[in-house]
């Protein structure tokens, strides 16, 4: 546990002579308050920092909107996009009258889940390792109003540019569904990941690999070390952050938009996830199916049983829908695999190792909340294990050569937002064990998510001019 001495010692150590106060909102987004170095002492990190709870969304009404952000001084990172030294500061959300951690505060959620774990005896620690991708672009623009609504993204790297005027032109373009891991001059990505990855490395967090992925136009992934599951969450805000500050440095905007281009492959965040007790990790059995033990196959069978409920957590957009298509190797059937990427489970095979044992959930993407996806999954996970959810058999053939009455009983993923909507509003009472969710968070989370839904209905869109214009 860290100090305000030792965070004191660090600063003088780096030059710090700024504090940036981060906390997340109930959708996701990281919001951040500046402040002087010199007003971090002993009473504002017991105090905490005041600041307007019903400016975030999903937080309190107006009448309540006096709030504290209580820093976290083991969060301490000091941000490798600033060019002054500045010292960041995850903060937790506390209620002025009562000194209690705010309820719709994300974090909590996420610290409350790792204590209902413990509190089992199942496990003492819930490792999670998110492959989060994303696209660089060189150009977005978009506008939607009473009579316009248009789009238009661009990359250098994009096919479409083949034939573009660019004085010169050096072509190395990537045909579509063909950028997994191309070496350069196709791969010109290459350099901003490089920086990303190196900034991402000097927050503490260890980078494993970073290659460019399948979709054609900038599409990257940086894999990073898995990690406890609040912790993972935090390190998650900070990937989001610097994969859009440093990619802005070069030019590029980014986005974790699960599906921003037509005919190309989405970006997904597949969730890795583990239980450990004592140093032991719980899933691996070398005489099991993938090496996994019965408590993963229940883990599973908990993943599986409330699958349509969690991807109103881990798919919560309506953009998610676009990514998670039936016929496209998208990760939308409700089977466990070793090897069929389009299960909604997958079992990494790549070691033998007792620690290398883990469970791997695809459908995800990058607009979740962190905190509330990983607790989420979580919580079935665990509620699998203590109910003994069998999954059953895994789903090792391919499943577009499966007869129709064959597919016809793999069940998948909703079809839209609403739909898990409603799957959520039907299968919640796991997410209340142990007091982590509660549901009042869980009203306002369907409440706003039933607003975006609607609001995206209720626009025309273009293809709809090319369908119906001259019907």
């Amino acid at each position: 546990m860290a100090n305000l001495g030792d965070v004191r010692q660090r600063m003088t150590a780096e030059g710090v002579t700024r504090i940036d106060l981060r906390v997340t909102d109930l959708p996701g987004r990281w919001h951040h308050f500046a402040v002087p170095a010199a007003r971090l002492t002993e009473e504002s990190v017991v105090n905490g920092f005041g600041f307007d709870g019903s400016s975030l969304r999903g937080f309190q009404a107006i009448e309540e909107s006096d709030m504290l952000l209580v820093p976290d001084l083991d969060s301490a990172v000091v941000d490798p996009s600033e060019e002054v030294p500045t010292l960041a500061l995850i903060c937790d959300v506390v209620e002025p009258l009562t000194g209690e951690r705010y309820a719709r505060d994300p974090r909590r959620i996420a610290s409350l889940a790792e204590l209902h774990l413990r509190s089992t005896g199942i496990a003492d620690t819930a490792y999670f390792g998110p492959e989060l991708e994303f696209f660089l672009f060189d150009d977005a623009r978009f506008q939607q109003s009473a009579n316009t609504a248009f789009y238009t993204v661009d990359s250098v790297e994009g096919p479409w540019n083949s034939g573009q005027d660019e004085r010169p032109n050096l072509a190395a373009k990537i045909a579509s569904k063909e950028g997994y891991a191309p070496a350069p001059p196709a791969d010109q990505s290459a350099a901003v990941r490089w920086a990303i990855a190196e900034a991402i490395g000097r927050t503490g967090v260890e980078v494993e690999v970073h290659h460019h992925e399948v979709a054609a136009p900038g599409q990257c992934e940086i894999a990073t070390k898995y990690a406890s599951l609040r912790k993972k969450a935090d390190e998650t805000q900070w990937y989001k952050y610097l994969v859009r500050n440093i990619g802005r440095t070069y030019g590029k905007t980014a986005t974790f938009m699960p599906k921003p281009i037509f005919g190309d492959n989405g970006s997904g965040m597949h969730t890795h996830q583990s239980l450990w007790k004592d140093g032991q990790p719980l899933f691996h059995d070398a005489n099991g199916y993938a090496g996994l033990s019965q408590m993963a196959r229940w883990y599973i069978g908990g993943l599986l049983t409330h699958a349509p409920a969690l991807m109103a957590f881990c798919a919560p957009s309506t953009n998610s829908y676009k990514r998670l298509v039936p016929g496209f190797e998208a990760p939308v059937n409700l089977a466990y695999s070793a090897r069929n990427r389009s299960a909604a489970i997958r079992i990494p095979t790549y070691s033998s190792a007792a620690g290398a044992t883990r469970v791997e959930f695809r459908p995800p993407d990058g607009t979740s909340n962190p905190y509330l996806a990983f607790a989420a999954m979580l919580m079935a996970g665990v509620d699998g294990i203590r109910k003994q959810i069998d999954p059953g058999d895994p789903l090792d053939r391919n499943i577009y050569e499966l007869k129709p009455d064959e597919a016809a009983r793999v069940l998948r993923v909703p079809g839209s937002l609403d739909a898990a909507l409603d799957a959520l509003v039907q299968d919640q009472a796991f997410l209340f064990e142990g007091a982590v969710f509660t549901e009042d968070l869980v009203q306002r989370w369907v409440a706003m998510k039933r607003e975006e839904a609607q609001a995206a209905a209720l626009r025309p869109t273009p293809y709809e001019f090319e369908l119906y214009f001259n019907g």
